[in-house]
């Protein structure tokens, strides 16, 4: 069929070759055009026949999935989807190769799936997300255009200071989040909560090599937790943060996601209850990801009269949650990555 998403998928697992390949073959815009048994094979298959994405596990033998990422990279923009095993070693190898240019990764599949079909799913998704799309933060040839940074700039209202920052995140997440948490100042006056779409399992390695980099501290969140400046709070995945008030002291509640959940955690919810704890206090930032989960719990946090930063569409991955939100007439400024950070200081001092 043409015009069909050429995919090239790289397992040393035999058992894992097919069971991807079916799960792609089973669409009909999609095409696995050639498999590999080893990141040698994977990146001369790739330099050869430049499909429009490619699966990379993250451990295999001679080449490992590391350094055929770096290879691919250094000789194109071809989207990489990591495959990765829910181990210390493996959350670590993917989120190296995330920095090196991979675009986004999947779970191997394992106990923490209900079943096959949620790995399919998640899958196929991403590869349609991801088709023609390179990692832009990786990419040293790509700028932030200026109309990107000025096409909407509405002023914070008065002269108040923002006591609370919900950050959403899907595709791409990961490293624009490398970038945007440690830029953030030891001395940060306000609480960071943040939403990363990604399988159980890999939110707990993620807060600690943010923690690992940033000035401020960085923690996956636990029930009963107390939300404090210069801390960020990564939400566990699986679980949606609720806040409790009482007084100044706000805490963190942990609760499953309902069974109509697209996302658990869900930017929406997320941000939903920052502008019914800190009312217009609450600043929401939505960056790269595809869909539009932050949208609806964007129009809670305006209506309160919070303040919405919108990640423009040069510096993103997948251009999808902030373009949703700008559409939608929720974004008060729209900034590259490298902005972001100095804005939100700027908005949460007085």
């Amino acid at each position: 069929m043409p015009g069909r998403i050429a995919v090239l998928v790289a397992d040393d697992s035999a058992f894992m070759r097919r069971a991807l390949s079916a799960m792609l073959q089973a669409q009909d815009d999609i095409e696995v055009v050639a498999t590999a048994r080893n990141g040698e094979e994977a990146v001369a298959k790739t330099l050869a026949l430049r499909p429009d994405v490619v699966t990379m596990d993250v451990q295999m033998p001679e080449v490992d999935g590391l350094e055929a990422v770096r290879r691919i990279v250094a000789q194109g923009h071809v989207p990489i989807i990591m495959v990765s095993a829910h181990t210390k070693e493996g959350t670590e190898t993917t989120f190296k190769a995330l920095e090196l240019g991979a675009v986004d990764f999947i779970a191997k599949p394992d106990s923490a799936y209900a079943n096959i079909d949620d790995v399919a799913r998640d899958l196929v998704e991403k590869v349609r997300g991801c088709a023609g799309r390179t990692n832009v933060l990786a990419s040293a040839d790509r700028r932030p255009r200026l109309r990107d940074a000025v096409a909407l700039h509405r002023p914070r209202p008065g002269a108040i200071a923002y006591e609370c920052v919900a950050i959403g995140a899907s595709t791409g997440g990961p490293v624009a989040l490398s970038q945007l948490i440690p830029a953030l100042p030891s001395e940060f006056p306000a609480a960071v909560l943040v939403v990363q779409h990604m399988p159980v399992g890999f939110t707990r390695a993620l807060a600690e090599r943010l923690d690992s980099l940033a000035k401020i501290r960085v923690r996956e969140g636990d029930d009963g937790m107390v939300l404090e400046p210069g801390t960020a709070t990564i939400a566990p995945a699986g679980k949606e943060m609720a806040l409790k008030r009482e007084g100044s002291r706000v805490t963190l509640r942990l609760r499953e996601a309902g069974s109509d959940t697209v996302h658990a955690p869900s930017v929406d919810a997320l941000v939903s209850e920052v502008a019914r704890t800190y009312g217009r206090l609450g600043v929401g930032v939505i960056l790269t990801g595809m869909g539009r989960d932050g949208t609806a719990g964007l129009k809670h946090l305006k209506s309160g009269g919070g303040y919405v930063i919108g990640q423009d569409e040069a510096t993103s991955v997948v251009y999808g949650m902030p373009r949703a939100a700008a559409l939608a007439g929720l974004v008060d400024r729209v900034a590259p990555l490298s902005e972001i950070p100095e804005i939100l200081c700027g908005l949460c001092v007085t």
